[in-house]
């Protein structure tokens, strides 16, 4: 049985995942990586990982094969993949705003394809990953991809290609909202005199504290935030503000136009 695992592309993200299986004990001999880039590749040849200039017939030996390239490129490296991969190998395409009709086509016809939205807090093994899987892919082919993104973070897997660009709005660009509000923060706690070392300890941990605090709940965001709200207090001064700010839904409209975009992006 097939299971080594091929990245066309060697940059952050495939990086990240292979760094997770590495860490789950998966062998440097179950990778095959193709990257153009002379030192991406020599510094990946230095980690002990198999590692080619181009795509060749070593892709056959394949069970995973992750597109992991700049969506600009993505064709043209498809094109060559195409040529070298097993009809019953599983391809993962992590590249936003390519649809699936697309990405078949240019694999000559290959249909066991999964789209996937990771983010980049994958890096730490705190990712989140959107998956969908076209009708081809059957237990094992999602298994399989499923067990990838497992190595970096957490996985969901949507009922529709579209929904993907839903997860591309939510968590794919979330860690911008995220470092927005940090940066407003820390630059909060600098104008009360912090160190800019200070401020961005203090900004960064208070998230850090706040999002393994509401993972181990299972009590609404909402009531989370009325617990350490007291009427009259610090908290509901700060909050009464962003209210009178319009700062949630603005949030929530930031959103839908990230979601607005990517779609956009999906139709070309």
């Amino acid at each position: 049985m097939r299971e080594k695992i091929a990245f066309i592309g060697g940059g952050n993200m495939a990086s990240a995942i292979i760094d997770g299986l590495l860490g789950q004990g998966r062998a440097a001999a179950d990778f095959l990586v193709v990257e153009p880039y002379a030192p991406a590749r020599e510094a990946l040849l230095a980690r002990g990982l198999a590692c080619r200039e181009t795509a060749g017939p070593e892709l056959g030996d394949a069970a995973l094969c992750v597109l992991a390239t700049k969506p600009q490129v993505l064709r043209e490296a498809c094109a060559q993949v195409g040529r070298h991969l097993a009809a019953d190998a599983a391809v993962v395409s992590i590249a936003a705003g390519v649809e699936l009709a697309s990405l078949s086509g240019w694999l000559g016809g290959h249909a066991r394809i999964v789209r996937a939205m990771p983010n980049t807090p994958a890096k730490v093994g705190l990712g989140m990953t959107g998956l969908y899987a076209t009708a081809a892919c059957g237990p094992a082919e999602r298994a399989r991809v499923d067990a990838l993104f497992a190595a970096v973070g957490e996985r969901i897997w949507t009922d529709s290609e579209a929904m993907i660009d839903a997860v591309t709005a939510v968590t794919g660009s979330g860690p911008g909202y995220v470092f927005h509000f940090m940066a407003a923060l820390e630059k909060g706690a600098e104008e009360l005199g912090f160190s800019p070392a200070d401020a961005r300890r203090l900004a960064v941990s208070a998230f850090r504290g706040a999002a393994a605090l509401a993972a181990s709940e299972t009590a609404p965001l909402t009531e989370l935030q009325d617990r350490v709200t007291s009427k009259g207090g610090t908290t509901y001064a700060a909050l009464s503000h962003m209210r009178a700010a319009g700062v949630a839904p603005a949030i929530v409209q930031a959103v839908r136009e990230a979601e607005r975009r990517a779609r956009e992006l999906s139709a070309g």
